[in-house]
């Protein structure tokens, strides 16, 4: 999509139910290998209470979103903020929204409000990213 074409207030999403593979495929990509993402005993002493995935999966998604379909092919990530509110666990189902917040027409720059909510509605993840968009 084309920087014209954008609109404040149009919006995305993408949806995944995060897997056992998607935690044991992260933690081997990334080397975070947190035992209370990946040692149910251990996790079952935190205050979670089981397993969580990694907080980053979730931002993944938000990405995809801004890689593909808003605003898509060949935007620039400039930054990107994350408050992770909730905790994901395995079998939850994340919907990652972008929304966009505010265009600058000179600079070719987006502000988008970017959030995950699991399969209850529950919000996961907020923040606000900024990208540059041909």
């Amino acid at each position: 999509m084309e920087f014209e074409s954008l609109k404040v207030g149009m919006s995305e999403c993408i949806g995944k139910t995060i897997s056992e593979a998607d935690i044991l495929s992260f933690a081997g990509v990334s080397l975070d290998v947190n035992p209370l993402h990946l040692n149910e005993e251990y996790a079952k002493t935190t205050i979670f209470k089981g397993r969580i995935a990694h907080g980053i999966i979730g931002a993944g998604l938000i990405s995809a979103v801004i890689g593909t379909k808003l605003p898509g092919e060949g935007t620039i990530y400039l930054s990107q903020n994350l408050n992770f509110l909730s905790p994901v666990k395995i079998g939850d189902t994340i919907t990652a929204k972008v929304e966009i917040l505010e265009l600058n027409q000179e600079k070719k720059k987006v502000v988008l409000k970017t959030t995950c909510t699991n399969q209850d509605g529950i919000l996961v993840i907020d923040g606000e990213a900024k990208v540059l968009k041909k």
